[in-house]
């Protein structure tokens, strides 16, 4: 298990963060550090405080205890606008798109550019440079989104957070319920965001994808740190044993004693007698 580098390059910093619903301890004393042009993995069982811990991030929920700090500076993120604000995208699982409307409707939805009148021409204009940014294979802009596959939809979404000239973007469950070709796309689109130098905050239960593309793992475990891994140098086995706990019970102490109690054959015959 690795250290997170705590370098000036450290864009968003949680320090002891808390949240509670009534008698329920959703999270408790999480740490979590991300840097320009790293993209950190959060992992975990269901239950784990994947979710409470994005919409805290997001501004939807508010932690009880701990402290956020962005760019060095200490902040407090009361609702979804302030995020927006302080330079935090979100992109939820459900990608939050109308089908109905066409690419350039959903990027610049409630966001329109309206000197006089809507200016349809500099938000087309607009719409394909930031396309042409991700690289996104997408036939035209004038599409209804409900024609579009799984993996253009969430490029639309990441395009849209990219309007706020955000520094960290917090994918929830990026590739969730796509085909091959299309969590291939996604997972390219993850890399453009880290060439940007973009945090990115990856939420994922596919741990090939996690291996793919992240820098560094975050297990949560109960709604507590579980283990801070470099992905160049642990195993997949490693971090699912932290998920699962599966390196903290009765039979892996048991098995761990009885290694350590069972002699070493080379040892126990002595050197050879020809």
């Amino acid at each position: 298990m690795t250290q997170p580098d705590r370098t000036s390059s450290t864009v968003l910093s949680l320090r002891g963060i808390t949240k509670t619903f009534g008698a329920v301890n959703a999270l408790t004393d999480i740490d979590l550090h991300v840097g320009q042009g790293e993209v950190v993995a959060i992992v975990g069982d269901n239950g784990a405080g994947k979710s409470t811990l994005v919409k805290v991030l997001a501004g939807v929920h508010r932690a009880d205890h701990g402290t956020i700090s962005f760019d060095s500076n200490e902040v407090h993120i009361a609702d979804p606008s302030a995020a927006i604000d302080l330079g935090i995208a979100t992109v939820f699982q459900d990608l939050a798109l109308c089908e109905n409307l066409n690419v350039v409707q959903n990027l610049f939805l409630g966001r329109e550019l309206t000197p006089w009148r809507l200016d349809e021409v500099q938000m087309e204009t607009r719409a394909w440079e930031l396309l042409g940014e991700l690289s996104a294979r997408i036939p035209t802009v004038r599409i209804p989104v409900a024609s579009l596959s799984g993996g253009q939809r969430q490029t639309v979404a990441i395009a849209r957070s990219l309007l706020g000239h955000p520094k960290v973007i917090i994918l929830d469950e990026p590739t969730a319920a796509l085909g091959v070709a299309q969590t291939a796309e996604v997972l390219d689109l993850i890399e453009r965001l880290r060439e940007r130098g973009l945090g990115v905050v990856m939420i994922s239960h596919n741990m090939e994808d996690v291996r793919a593309v992240a820098d560094r793992v975050v297990v949560l475990r109960l709604g507590r740190n579980n283990g801070v891994f470099d992905v160049a140098t642990v195993s997949s086995e490693e971090i699912i044993a932290a998920i699962t706990g599966a390196s903290d019970n009765a039979v892996t102490r048991r098995r761990h004693r009885r290694t350590e109690r069972t002699p070493d054959p080379a040892v126990q015959e002595g050197p050879d007698h020809d």
